[in-house]
């Protein structure tokens, strides 16, 4: 087995490599520092272990021997282990260190190369580090020295000199000594400088002064320092995103949160995922479904309501020919996706996306009568096979699925009340997060898919800002956009 040095990149997850990943979906061990983004550790199969070296200024987990002797333990014992380091891991990351180390033990290595926020955390500021004719060359260094030489190692008399734009890494603690040597070495006071503090990352924050005031703002870490005329610039695509820096909680099931989770990063928002419900079998065990699946040419009608429902029971439908003859509607346009997955065309999409939509547009029963086969989460409310039955249709109730409350541990509660809003996609997810997190750990947007969950919503003491209408996730978001800006 091997021990792999990826390297993370800046923080955006998307900014890891395909080769990152891959080795991250196989990994036993995956040894993760500070700067990881998180996400990425959710890569990783459910038996991996995740182990925590991260270090901040003034606190470390676990030293650098340690850290060191760690992957040679685990390497040599014949793990995959991945070694997820911020940034590029030869680019002020001690890679080296781990190499030379894997190296003299004999153990197997490889370095996966990752994108250094010397230049992804500029491009996310807006800044390019270089500019035809004007600035043709960039310096990066560090500013976090080796404590142990004393003024440094740095020559920042020669980095001055050099001209071109100086990219300056973990430099926030050193910086007003840096700044004073840059002007002593005679870089212009009025160079612009900038700081781009959690680049790439949703809370990304970018201070813009000169080489002689920067210092006069606050200025944390971790952030990358940038001084030369392109620190001017202003290309500011990534902070101006409708969603920048907001916390937006989700509270879908883990399964399908995915598609809404990266809208909203896409838009700028700072994602907590807090799934309050998780799909799991019925308390029959699954023997409704399975016989009904069995009978399921003698339907004239077989209705769906969810992907989930859609995914579990054609799990169960050996041959979509036995569905020759019945017809199928669905509720929603992620139901009628998840259908067509399955090589099926949906007869009958209501124009909202809500049971009662549903029941609108459902003929009536032939003459003779007729029988319907719903497919719906056990826990799933009674309107619409009663709605069907009033109409005149014997209905049958199958349940592929039913949904259960997911605990949320208290770092995820403490998330929920810091945020600025939170979604809701269906009664169950209401009620769930309600129960975890209290009324006061709501968040004061509240956004809902449609007017049964509002409903809910309302009937548990919340006031609902905002509801999609359409009734999909994209006019949830486009809700949610409206409420927060």
């Amino acid at each position: 087995m091997t021990v792999y040095l990826v390297g993370a990149g800046p923080g955006d997850p998307g900014l890891l490599t395909r080769r990152g990943a891959e080795l991250l979906s196989r990994a036993d061990v995956v040894v993760h520092d500070r700067l990881s983004a998180h996400e990425l550790l959710s890569l990783a199969p459910p038996h991996a272990e995740l182990i925590d070296v991260g270090k901040a200024p003034k606190r470390h987990r676990l030293a650098q021997a340690q850290i060191n002797e760690l992957l040679v333990q685990r390497g040599g014992a014949g793990e995959e282990v991945v070694r997820l380091k911020g940034g590029d891991p030869f680019v002020f990351a001690r890679g080296s260190e781990e190499c030379a180390a894997l190296e003299a033990a004999g153990v197997p290595y490889e370095v996966v190369p990752g994108v250094s926020s010397a230049l992804a955390v500029p491009a996310y500021g807006g800044i390019p580090v270089t500019q035809r004719f004007s600035s043709t060359s960039f310096t990066v260094v560090t500013g976090h020295e080796d404590p142990s030489s004393g003024e440094g190692t740095v020559d920042w008399d020669a980095v001055a000199r050099t001209g071109g734009t100086i990219v300056i890494l973990m430099g926030v603690g050193r910086w007003p000594l840096i700044a004073e040597r840059l002007l002593a070495a005679g870089r212009d006071p009025d160079t612009p400088a900038a700081a781009v503090r959690w680049g790439t990352r949703p809370e990304q924050r970018t201070v813009r002064a000169t080489l002689a005031t920067l210092a006069d703002h606050e200025l944390e870490s971790p952030s990358v320092i940038v001084v030369g005329a392109v620190a001017a610039e202003r290309f500011d695509w990534f902070e101006r995103r409708p969603l920048s820096g907001r916390r937006v909680v989700v509270t879908r099931a883990r399964a399908q949160a995915s598609a809404l989770a990266e809208r909203l990063r896409g838009m700028g928002a700072v994602v907590v995922e807090a799934p309050s419900i998780e799909p799991t079998l019925p308390s029959d065990g699954g023997a409704a479904i399975r016989d009904a699946v069995d009978r399921i040419g003698t339907y004239d009608w077989f209705v769906l309501t969810s992907p989930v429902g859609v995914a579990r029971t054609f799990d169960l439908i050996p041959d979509v020919r036995v569905l020759a003859g019945v017809k199928v509607a669905v509720v929603g346009t992620g139901t009628d996706a998840a259908l067509r997955r399955c090589r099926v065309a949906a007869d009958l999409v209501p124009e909202r996306f809500i049971a009662e939509s549903l029941l609108e547009a459902f003929p009536q029963p032939p003459g003779e009568g007729g029988r319907v086969l719903v497919a719906v989460a056990e826990n799933a409310g009674a309107l619409l096979p009663d709605g069907l039955t009033e109409r005149g249709w014997t209905v049958d109730v199958a349940h592929p699925y039913r949904t259960a409350p997911v605990p949320l541990d208290d770092e995820t509660i403490a998330a929920v009340a810091r945020a600025d809003a939170v979604t809701f996609t269906s009664s169950s997810t209401v009620t769930n997060l309600l129960d975890a997190v209290g009324d006061s750990g709501i968040p004061p947007v509240v956004v809902t898919i449609g007017p049964v969950t509002s409903a809910t919503a309302v009937e548990r003491g919340l006031s609902v800002t905002a509801e999609a209408d359409p009734h999909t996730i994209d006019a949830l978001v486009d809700a949610l956009v409206d409420s927060l800006t």
